[in-house]
């Protein structure tokens, strides 16, 4: 039996912003002999960000990102030690013909493959026409006459600027990961919270208080998010984003859901007793309300 051929996106995708989108866009809308869309990609951890403050998406993130809002679910996530050492022509021959059996691949213009990177978007045309697949480098995306990169939308996120990192994306900046149990302070005083750590590595948006949605087995609500570090529980000095959220009482210990930052209500702060940071929680959570 014939192997499916494959319609193969190929990029780190840190972020899946818009310039990743219509990568990604490309391999699925060509569908060459029933070619199947997919995407190959690295676990964010193990790609190299030389000069960069973290991935924006950890490898679970990502994938979800790109199977509901890219609608691609077929992915190939590497290590980027398990292929770095290959050549660009060892690269096409056991990755993307060997491996993926493409048909055709798409690209953004900056991407780069090949040991040192040696290879772009030009030689992966030339060693289409030679290994028999089709190629198609996708044009930058503008946003406000800006280009649209993974090192601009890591600046907004790490300055707290999620509308503005919105517009990049394609959507909120948002984190999916599962509830952790914590020191649960928030309970005692009335606001129980949902603990979401970072991973090592991982961009860490500003310090603050951020109005944002959750979404729960299909279900958004109203929310606010406190992004920091928690000194109560040791989270291997891990930040964390702490969530109210408005109207559900459930439990979601150990479950992944959906958190989406959508604007900065203030910075961190510091309180001199409980009573102080109840009554600041509770102003918080009007205002996050009030702006979702």
């Amino acid at each position: 039996m014939d192997r499916i051929k494959t319609s193969a996106a190929l990029g780190i995708f840190d972020g899946v912003h818009t310039g990743h989108r219509a990568v990604i866009a490309n391999a699925a809308k060509h569908r060459i002999d029933g070619a199947e869309p997919c995407v190959f990609t690295f676990s964010p951890d193990t790609a190299l960000f030389k000069g960069a403050d973290g991935f924006i998406y950890g490898e679970c993130e990502k994938n979800q990102i790109i199977g509901k809002s890219c609608g691609v679910e077929k992915i190939y996530s590497e290590s980027f030690a398990d292929i770095c050492s290959l050549d660009g022509e060892s690269f096409v021959k056991e990755i993307l013909c060997g491996k993926l059996n493409v048909a055709y691949v798409s690209c953004g213009r900056d991407f780069r493959f090949g040991k040192g990177a040696s290879c772009g978007a030009e030689e992966l045309a030339q060693f289409g026409r030679k290994y028999g697949f089709e190629t198609e480098t996708a044009d930058d995306v503008c946003v406000s006459g800006e280009r649209v990169s993974s090192t601009l939308i890591r600046r907004l996120v790490k300055d707290g600027e999620m509308e503005k990192a919105a517009e990049y994306l394609g959507e909120p900046y948002a984190i999916f990961k599962k509830v952790t149990h914590g020191a649960q302070l928030g309970r005692t005083i009335g606001y129980p919270t949902a603990n979401q750590v970072f991973e090592k590595g991982q961009l860490v948006p500003r310090f603050g208080v951020y109005a944002s949605k959750v979404y729960i087995d299909g279900k958004c609500f109203s929310a606010m998010t406190n992004v920091g570090i928690k000194p109560t529980v040791d989270y291997d000095g891990m930040p964390l984003a702490e969530t109210y959220i408005d109207g559900f009482n459930g439990d979601i210990y150990e479950k992944n859901i959906h958190t989406a930052l959508i604007r900065i209500i203030r910075p961190e702060m510091k309180f001199s007793s409980l009573g102080e940071l109840k009554n600041q929680i509770a102003e918080d959570i009007r205002c996050a309300v009030k702006l979702i």
